[in-house]
């Protein structure tokens, strides 16, 4: 005897080819970042790439080098990135893909006014009980068009199934494909001796009952390798890596003080190991939450003591923090940065960190400068930066004047550099 969920699985299971006929020239189809990434999908699309015209694929995060994202096919399958990665980074820099800038929160609104949002293709997890598919590692900007978007699904047994805002019936989605391979994994960054003085200062910073927001790389990660004595902390964040698992399983990270979704650890996408992909199956105490809520600063800002922890690249004399470009060259974008420094500055007690190493290139450039680098991007700025750290100290800005900030940032850059900055900024006249 069959069921009407039966019926469904059997209808709506197909074949990767079936996808084809769901793509109409001109359309824009938008796909999840890193996890996310429907690869055998996107195989067939490319695959058949030279029978569609003007086709747009929206994307944050490209997991995978592929052709059309260089350009190969660019009178038919064109890569539209709101961040770039190591697979797509190339190819803007050539001029054979688009990059749009953005804070993490809005790419749904961008999405719904600039392009057509014909079609949603996702990684999702093996259907349940009830008929639901979770995004499993996501919900990023794919789960607001949940019901409004068609969506065809390339299930991965692979894939974690989690709770949140991430999950989509049978019944509204167009076909599903069924596929095994591994997720990719990020391995934590190696932590220097430098990324610990500087995550010592943080941590000295964040008090018990904090809520935290971690960004990517290796201080944020030593940051929250320091928190194993703290008491009642929580999580919300976009980002969920494999330091959080520690901190929960010691009991670190309860959630029992947050404002909203207390007890829970709210994230937006995960990425990092084996390890978080199997803590996060299943768990209840994850949600999984669009990015225009996790990421809104005004949301951000119900929690008290929220506490933002991000990197930079570089920072000038007015506290402007370049993060998404290296040497003047794009490199990422401005991902949630912005987001999370602004809603941390709204925050009652709340307090934004924005970390970086004081030198570059063997202790041969500062990274405080008087000027941002040419083609430098503006992604955290001099309005809403609250403290600058470096592996000398902290430098507090909120609320200072343009001196005062300069002679901050200029204590905590490196010796060598100091005498040199303080020229530098009377001649700009910031100081006397």
């Amino acid at each position: 005897m069959t069921t009407p969920l039966m019926d469904l699985l059997k209808e709506k299971r197909k074949k990767p080819e079936d996808i084809l006929a769901l793509i109409q020239d001109g359309d824009d189809i938008i796909l999840p970042l890193a996890n996310g990434e429907p690869k055998v999908l996107l195989d067939c699309i490319e695959a058949h790439a030279t029978q569609f015209r003007q086709v747009r694929i929206h994307q944050m995060h490209a997991l995978r080098q592929r052709d059309y994202i260089n350009g190969k096919y660019v009178d038919h399958l064109k890569h539209v990135a709101y961040f770039l990665s190591g697979a797509s980074r190339k190819a803007f820099l050539e001029g054979n893909c688009d990059l749009v800038p953005n804070h993490f929160h809005e790419v749904p609104r961008i999405l719904r006014e600039t392009t057509k949002t014909s079609l949603v293709i996702a990684c999702a997890s093996s259907i349940d009980e009830h008929g639901y598919f979770s995004f499993g590692t996501q919900a990023d900007y794919i789960s607001s068009f949940i019901g409004k978007v068609p969506f065809f699904l390339e299930v991965n047994m692979n894939m974690p199934r989690t709770f949140g805002a991430n999950q989509i019936h049978i019944s509204q989605i167009e076909g599903y494909i069924v596929e095994d391979y591994p997720l990719h994994e990020v391995q934590p960054p190696l932590i220097t001796d430098i990324d610990r003085q500087i995550a010592t200062y943080v941590a000295e910073q964040i008090e018990n009952e904090s809520t935290i927001q971690a960004g990517i790389g290796a201080i944020p990660n030593a940051v929250i390798s320091l928190l194993n004595h703290h008491q009642n902390l929580g999580i919300h964040t976009e980002l969920l890596s494999d330091g959080v698992v520690d901190l929960v399983e010691r009991g670190v990270v309860n959630g029992v003080a947050k404002k909203t979704h207390p007890g829970k650890v709210v994230a937006t996408f995960a990425l990092g190991t084996n390890r978080l992909y199997e803590y996060i199956h299943e768990n209840p105490g994850v949600s999984f939450l669009p990015v225009e809520e996790v990421n809104d600063p005004r949301l951000i800002a119900r929690e008290d003591k929220m506490i933002s922890i991000n990197a930079t690249t570089e920072v000038d004399f007015f506290g402007q923090c370049a993060s998404e470009t290296v040497g003047g060259k794009y490199y990422s974008s401005s991902g949630g940065q912005s987001d999370f420094a602004r809603g941390a500055r709204f925050a009652k007690q709340g307090k934004g960190f924005i970390c970086m190493h004081s030198t570059t290139k063997q202790d041969t450039i500062s990274r405080i400068r008087p000027q941002l680098s040419l083609g430098s991007a503006v992604t955290t700025s001099k309005n809403d930066v609250d403290r600058v750290v470096t592996e000398y100290g902290v430098a507090e800005l909120r609320g200072r004047s343009i001196a005062d900030r300069t002679r901050a940032l200029i204590s905590v850059a490196h010796p060598k550099f100091r005498d040199e900055l303080t020229f530098e900024a009377r001649k700009l006249g910031f100081l006397i």
